[in-house]
């Protein structure tokens, strides 16, 4: 085709387009059965064109015209009887004009959907039309329901979902949780015009399904929400049988013993039968309906005991072979072994912590007592205390201002007694010594090097002699006094003389 062509063709296209528009109609309408439904026409504005005559057609299918109502001013309003809408169509003006030739059809069927097609005859440019389509709306009538089958390795159909005389056709989907299939749905179109949908769920059915859930969900233009039919499977199988109550631990002379018969099956079982396999029941044996009880366990009961049970599609059985024991089996210390041992790892977990506590507060104790393990810097180690300060000054004081500083170092004090009474008769004041430790405490520490264990046995000798010094004061010894005071004593700040050489405690 040629570029001229193809303008050409557009140009028909938009003059028919410009033609067309001259008639109004409405493009759709939406009716239900058994409603009047309104079809609108008009030719607005005619200008110079000439209306002489306008008539509705219905057209079901594109090969099927029929008129349904004509109107011409001069010769009036024709409804033919053979249209299929006859007796139930009429124009909405009475009379009806050329200006608004609007038709209504009363009690409309199903059958009556299809284009209206409004067509005005007209001079000079013949006829124009407006095509309304009637769309017939039809609530469906859904249904679900499940199908009974048996148990079976075969997909059958197991549940059934339709949507029956709708318009449009409905839309049917399935929600579970099975591992079943979908069959394509089926569509049935009705005389009246609406259509029924129908659709399938298959399964190979076990017992196990049996109660299982599976929902069929309807949609339709019709319906605001979804119509959803919840519903269960039924599965029928023969019984499934299960002895329950032995536990290999019978002994003789026991009492209250039992045995279970379980079963499970569809329709529900309805006989229970107990046997033996040896065809004798024990006398000590009671049966009631599923449940057999032994009144007391002896050597009879060494036997294989059977349980059957019938339904209308089958029966099911299962057995159980009863070994009597001698004596009941001991009981189990299994919880006692356990308690023991948390017991003694407890225990022995609070005495390494006390142990640990023990040995760590020993030490703290022991920082000031050793002489010869501790960092020279370390004041009151065990020397100290014991010799006291070994420096002193060329002016002859030491730590306590002079060179004879006491063995038990402590803090010297004057007696209150002897202040009262005055001097000692040897010019010397008597002096009262306080410490906080004897060389009996140091002793217990037990962390004397054998030197110093030495040094304190000695001293505990010397007190002993001085223990029977008849003498009235705790002077050690003593100088006699002499004019020359120098060589022995010392005098000090508080007006006091002390000796040298004696040794005050």
């Amino acid at each position: 085709m040629t570029m001229s062509g193809l303008l050409g063709a557009l140009f028909l296209l938009i003059v028919q387009g410009s033609l067309a528009q001259h008639v109004r109609v409405e493009p759709e309408v939406v009716s239900f059965p058994g409603q009047t439904v309104t079809l609108r026409c008009q030719f607005p504005n005619p200008g110079d064109t000439q209306l002489t005559q306008v008539s509705w057609i219905f057209e079901r299918t594109d090969t099927e015209r029929t008129n349904i109502a004509v109107f011409h001013p001069n010769f009036g309003v024709n409804y033919p009887t053979t249209s299929p809408v006859s007796g139930r169509v009429t124009f909405v003006s009475n009379p009806p004009t050329l200006d608004n030739p609007s038709i209504q059809i009363k009690d409309v069927k199903m059958t009556d959907e299809g284009r209206y097609i409004c067509e005005y005859a007209t001079y000079p440019s013949g006829n124009e039309q407006g095509v309304s389509s009637l769309v017939m709306l039809a609530k469906p009538k859904n249904t679900a329901t499940t199908v009974t089958v048996s148990a079976g390795k075969t997909p059958v159909i197991v549940a059934r979902c339709e949507s029956s005389n709708g318009r449009p056709a409905a839309t049917i989907t399935w929600s579970t949780a099975l591992n079943g299939n979908v069959s394509t749905p089926k569509k049935t179109d009705n005389p009246d015009n609406t259509v029924s949908i129908q659709s399938v769920y298959m399964l190979a059915p076990q017992p196990e399904d049996n109660g299982k859930d599976i929902s069929c969900i309807v949609s339709h233009r019709t319906m605001a929400q979804p119509e959803t039919f919840p519903m269960k499977l039924v599965v029928e199988y023969p019984p499934v049988v299960q002895i329950k109550g032995y536990n290999n631990n019978w002994y003789r002379g026991q009492t209250s013993a039992h045995l279970t018969c379980h079963a499970d099956g569809n329709p529900v079982p309805t006989t229970v039968t107990w046997k033996t396999l040896s065809g004798h029941m024990p006398e000590t044996v009671q049966v009631r309906e599923n449940r057999l009880a032994v009144q007391q366990v002896d050597d009879t009961i060494n036997t294989t005991f059977i349980c059957e049970v019938k339904n209308s599609l089958g029966y099911g059985r299962d057995q159980v072979t009863v070994v009597v024991r001698e004596q009941a089996p001991p009981n189990s210390n299994a919880g006692v072994i356990v308690g023991v041992i948390f017991a003694c790892l407890l225990a022995i977990l609070l005495l390494g912590g006390l142990a640990y506590c023990l040995v760590s507060h020993n030490r703290r104790q022991q920082h000031g007592y050793r002489g010869t393990g501790k960092p020279s810097g370390t004041p009151y180690d065990s020397f100290t205390r014991l010799f006291g300060s070994a420096k002193s000054s060329k002016n002859g004081t030491g730590n306590n201002g002079n060179n004879n500083t006491p063995i038990y170092r402590g803090e010297v004090v004057l007696n209150e007694k002897t202040a009262n009474q005055g001097m000692h008769p040897g010019g010397v004041a008597l002096l009262e010594t306080t410490h906080t430790h004897t060389a009996e405490d140091i002793l217990l520490s037990r962390e004397m090097d054998e030197v110093e264990r030495k040094k304190f046995d000695e001293l505990e000798e010397e007190d002993e002699r001085y223990d029977h010094f008849s003498g009235g004061g705790p002077i050690l010894q003593l100088r006699p006094h002499d004019d020359d005071i120098d060589d022995d004593m010392e005098s000090q700040r508080d007006g006091s003389v002390i000796s040298r050489t004696a040794v005050y405690v």
